[in-house]
């Protein structure tokens, strides 16, 4: 059976992998101006909980294209800009860029949502169908 992650934000979550922990939290959080709304899929461990999927939502003037977004993330991550690998993404919304772990695009200027997997934890080839699987909630 198919399970779907619901609405979050605007946006429909449609598709969930197998495996995908099954305790469900969300949160409102801003940094830097820009507002998250996050969805979290966690599962409990040994030695505590284990996050095996993030879905943002982030809203923000300074989101005006995927070159902004990409480096408000690359910041947001702590991450390397100039070493982080990452691939076109095409969606029907706008492009976005895709690596191991995370996708993310750029549903309109100033709207955008970012994908995580742990690729401990899930399946790096899950990544690209749940990412296609977030569609903009119709109005």
């Amino acid at each position: 059976m198919t399970r779907d992650g619901g609405e979050l934000d605007g946006f429909h979550i449609g598709y969930l992998p197998p495996g995908i922990g099954d305790q469900v939290s969300d949160f409102a959080t801003e940094w830097a101006d820009v507002r998250f709304v996050t969805r979290v899929w966690e599962r409990q461990v040994e030695d505590g909980y284990r996050v095996d999927l993030r879905v943002h939502v982030l809203r923000g003037e300074r989101l005006a294209d995927l070159g902004a977004l990409r480096e408000f993330l690359a910041e947001y991550h702590e991450r390397d800009a100039a070493t982080w690998q990452l691939a076109d993404f095409t969606r029907p919304d706008g492009a976005g860029l895709i690596g191991d772990a995370e996708a993310f695009w750029l549903a309109e200027p100033g709207v955008a949502v970012d994908v995580l997997v742990d690729p401990e934890a899930v399946d790096a080839g899950v990544l690209r169908p749940i990412a296609e699987s977030v569609v903009r909630r119709p109005r």
